[in-house]
């Protein structure tokens, strides 16, 4: 059974809105788009290694229709040709209502019920699942507890509005710190796996 992984570049208030650019996602009036980029550093990382390993993505239909018009025609010799390929040469699994549109390689469309499409595909053989920007794909994954495991890069911002990765259909469930780590920039690393449900107590 293969795990389902969500990384995500998020603001100290919640945020994951448009984080790449200006135009990248402008809804609801959203005014901030590409407030990552002055945290970057000079790793190198991209989603702290979760493209090392072998994966296939799992989008919504607005993440795929904006990687679909970029990934495809990155030129040779460009810094994210490396990326490109791997998004390219993967499979897409695209929540979407038009699936005879999908014409970017190696995309397929999930089932009408998303929630049982992603059960039967990790139940399945191949690496595992990880899911790219897909506010809305996200928040139905985690209201029906198929998330495994949060790569959350929490950037020292406030934001104030915007589209977030909990809502209030995000069922209760207990994470693991894994690791953490913070860059030069102030950005805090953390990787968290499921463990089970949440506990409670008292202090009296």
């Amino acid at each position: 059974m293969r795990k389902l992984i969500v990384p995500a570049f998020i603001s100290l208030d919640g945020v994951v809105q448009a984080p790449g650019g200006p135009e990248e996602d402008t809804s609801g009036g959203f005014a901030h788009g590409g407030w990552i980029w002055p945290y970057a550093d000079e790793s190198g990382e991209v989603m702290d290694g979760v493209f090392s390993n072998p994966f296939e993505l799992l989008l919504g239909r607005r993440t795929w229709d904006i990687f679909a018009a970029y990934w495809p025609h990155v030129p040779a010799g460009a810094p994210h040709r490396g990326i490109a390929d791997l998004f390219n040469g993967t499979a897409k699994h695209v929540a979407t209502h038009h699936p005879d549109t999908l014409a970017w390689r190696n995309s397929h469309a999930l089932g009408p019920d998303i929630a049982v499409a992603v059960r039967e595909l990790k139940r399945g053989d191949g690496p595992d699942l990880v899911t790219q920007g897909s506010s809305e794909l996200v928040h139905q994954l985690l209201a029906t507890e198929l998330v495994d495991e949060l790569r959350l890069l929490v950037h020292p911002v406030l934001l104030g509005r915007g589209k977030r990765l909990f809502d209030d259909r995000t069922q209760a469930a207990a994470f693991r710190l894994e690791a953490s780590k913070a860059t030069s920039t102030g950005v805090l690393v953390n990787r968290y796996v499921r463990a089970g449900e949440v506990r409670t107590g008292s202090f009296e």
